[in-house]
Order: structure tokens, then sequence, then C-alpha cells
């Protein structure tokens, strides 16, 4: 009997496969997105490719466990090419009711150790996987109170929102969404200014009067980005309003 190939050896033959996909950049040209992502290569790929070459994965090793999904992604989620890293991150979120407490760490390696060094990957870990973590393990959600103050890596910081995301949608963790946004407002960083944004845009679905409240008390401080973010679904008088409200105080 034939041995059964290795979740590292099928993940060598997929990032192959990502190859002889490539497209010209004339054709479509991702790296127009990721402008300063000076180590990030691309195969041009496309979403649709790599999403459909991860299911075809999944189901030809229904044997596999989520530990056999993680050991296939951790090759490609260190891979300079943004398509095998979306590869890794489409592969094991198909394992998603199989999710356990100790995954949280895992991943959390994967963002600390860089290879999350795009806005993209990192939102990818975020939803896919952190995300319905955390609505599965709520009591994990505090644990992102370091990342938010993680002053060495902006992907770490970025994922202490953007994970929180899918909880804020059920109406859980807003008080720590609160707590980092307040926190988070001084980055320099403009790609946390959108996350932060986005996370009180989601966070005002669930209790807009609140968001309306925070924004009053703390928008003159906040970048005008983060700002423009938060209020996009208020109706057109109350986003006026609260533009107003949160100018800032110039001297």
């Amino acid at each position: 009997m034939a041995a059964r190939p290795s979740p590292d050896r099928i993940a060598r033959a997929a990032r192959r496969e990502l190859q002889a996909l490539a497209r010209p950049l004339g054709d479509f040209d991702a790296s127009r997105y990721f402008r300063g992502a000076d180590t990030l290569r691309f195969f041009n790929v496309g979403t649709p490719a790599v999403r459909a070459l991860a299911r075809r994965i999944v189901g030809e090793h229904g044997d596999w466990s989520v530990d056999d999904a993680n050991s296939f992604a951790a090759l490609l989620i260190a891979d300079p090419v943004l398509e095998a890293k979306g590869l890794a991150v489409e592969v094991v979120a198909r394992y998603r009711r199989s999710f356990r407490r100790q995954l949280f760490g895992v991943w959390k390696g994967w963002l600390v150790a860089g290879h999350a060094s795009n806005w993209a990957t990192t939102d990818g870990i975020c939803g896919s996987l952190l995300g319905p973590l955390l609505v599965m393990y709520p009591e994990l959600a505090p644990k992102l109170r370091s990342w938010s103050r993680c002053a060495t890596n902006p992907w770490v910081r970025r994922a202490s929102t953007v994970a929180l995301l899918p909880s804020i949608r059920r109406g859980q963790a807003l008080d720590l969404a609160y707590e980092f946004a307040e926190r988070l407002h001084p980055d320099p960083n403009d790609l946390i200014h959108k996350a932060v944004g986005w996370m009180l845009r989601e966070a005002g679905k669930v209790d807009a009067a609140r968001l309306a409240r925070y924004l009053r008390a703390h928008g003159r401080e906040m970048p005008r980005t983060t700002v423009r973010y938060a209020i996009e679904r208020f109706p057109a008088s109350a986003r006026r309003d609260l533009l107003i409200a949160t100018r800032p105080i110039t001297s």
C-alpha cells in the first residue's frame, strides 16, 4: 500500500498548481492594492481560483483533521506569494466545526512571525479563522488586549480589531471594541485607522446610540478616516451632524 502523502507534500504540490495558474500583469495586477508591501509577491491568480483549489484539496483528503489542515497551511502561510497565503487560510477555514481553543496560539504565531505582512492575509486569518474561533470560545477575546498594545507589528494591532468583528455582529465584545478603539486612535498607521473605523461601524449596527455618544465624546481626537468609516451606516443628516461634532479643534 502506498504511503499516505503528508500535508507538507500536498502543500508543495498545491503551490506548483498555483504557479501554473499565474496570469500576466496585463490581465490582472493584484499588486496595485498592496502599495508598500515590498516583500509580497503575486501569481495574479484571483480569489475564485484559490477557493476552487481549496475546495478540491479538502474534497480529495476527506480523512484530514484540522491538525492536518494546519500542517498543510504552515508551509504556505510563510510563502511570500499572496495566493499561497490565501490558500492556506481557505483550506483551514473549511474545518471550522473542528476548531479548538489551542488554535488561537497557532494563528497568533502566524501574525507574530510576520507571515500576514499585508491587510488581505491579516483580514483572512481574522475573518475566517480567529473570528469564528472567538465566537465559539468568547472567553478568548480578552487575550486580544495585548495585541492592541503591540508596538512592533501593525498587523497584530489590526488583527485585534478585525478578529472581533464576527463577535461584534452577534452583539458580543462591544466593551472590548470601544476599549481597543480608544487605545488605537493615536496609531500612526492608516490601515489601523480604517480597521478601527470598520470595527466601530459594525458596533454601531448593534447599538447606534452608543456609537454616536462615543463619537461625540472622542471624535475630535480621532483620525478623520476612522470617523468617516464609523459613520457610514448612519442616515445622511446624522452623518453631517457627527462630522461637525467631531471636527478637530484648530488653534
